[in-house]
């Protein structure tokens, strides 16, 4: 499959963040499919080799020639916490986010122009949106598909939609779970670097790609690590954020592992160890939410009232023209 070049970053701004390879991808979706209980959307497993083959896709909408694409989908790859940290709550719509971040960059463009400069929605990411996007049209997908089954008609075209959609989350949970997608950090150390760590660029790379190749990775390696379900209760969106967060809290020791060697040696227990622990939460997290996906397809819509765009609606928010999730 096709990886495109990424443009090179203005100095003020981090590097585009790779995913991971195709190789941790292809894993992370296969072994998740693999881990779904009976009882869960195990349709997926026929469409396994299709999912994983095409883990990487996303990726693929980010050339430089497709503008209208690339715009849209680049911020899709990263969060890079640090750059709004100012922002709490985080905002529970997409729009409302991007909104927040031009007010940021309006109240601090003549007092602090370096830092200005990277908030904005490509300098921040739209990770977690993405995340809940494809989930939410997996559900829909999902209840299309419990519909075609009560009537005894097809399930073959939504179980195809269902399979498109795990794709897209696949994808953006894989790149979650990889520390450098969380972090301005994530393609070199930037700013103060007390520790010395490298600002080479290729340590993205390095790590998740060429590394993981070398040791080839497989779904066996992770599928004892991935687990029991979880998240099966509570807000998903909160969870997805947890989710990030907790990948963040790898990111010195992905340097850490760099300094001591540069990822030369695929068998360095550390490392690896590392690319274990991280594939397997991607698996875990994206088998717990097609599983989630699954039983709430189960349930009917709701009916809100008022309805989300509403004024009437306490939630409305004028600026987006919608009350958020």
């Amino acid at each position: 499959m096709r990886r495109f070049a990424l443009a090179a970053a203005a100095l003020l701004c981090p590097a585009v963040a790779h995913a991971w390879g195709h190789t941790a991808h292809a894993v992370i979706d296969r072994a998740a499919i693999q881990a779904i209980p009976e009882g869960g959307p195990t349709f997926l497993r026929r469409y396994v080799d299709y999912i994983a083959a095409s883990a990487t896709l996303p990726d693929s909408w980010r050339g430089d020639s497709e503008g209208f694409s690339k715009i849209e989908e680049d911020p899709n790859h990263g969060w890079f916490r640090e750059q709004f940290a100012f922002l709490k709550p985080i905002p529970r719509s997409r729009y409302a986010f991007v909104i927040a971040l031009y007010k940021r960059y309006e109240a601090i463009k003549d007092s602090d122009p370096a830092t200005a400069a990277r908030t904005n929605v490509r300098w921040t990411g739209t990770l977690p949106y993405a995340a809940m996007e494809a989930y939410e049209r997996l559900i829909v997908c999902m209840r299309a598909i419990r519909a075609a089954q009560a009537s005894g008609g097809d399930a073959a075209v939504p179980e195809q939609h269902c399979a498109f959609q795990a794709i897209r989350l696949g994808h953006y949970i894989g790149d979650g779970a990889q520390p450098l997608h969380v972090s301005i950090h994530s393609d070199g150390w930037l700013g103060a670097n007390p520790n010395g760590y490298t600002r080479d660029r290729s340590i993205h790379g390095r790590f998740e790609s060429r590394f993981v190749d070398a040791m080839g990775l497989t779904a066996a390696d992770i599928a004892p690590r991935i687990g029991a379900p979880a998240h099966q209760q509570g807000d998903m969106f909160t969870a997805m954020l947890g989710f990030l967060d907790q990948s963040g809290t790898h990111l010195e020791r992905v340097y850490q592992l760099e300094k001591r060697d540069g990822f030369a040696n695929a068998a360095d227990k550390d490392v690896r160890a590392l690319i274990y622990e991280r594939t397997a939460a991607g698996a875990a997290m994206l088998r717990d939410m097609l599983c989630r996906a699954w039983a709430e397809s189960a349930v009917p819509p709701a009916k809100l009232a008022p309805s989300p765009l509403d004024f009437s609606n306490p939630k409305f928010d004028p600026e987006t023209g919608s009350a958020p999730a």
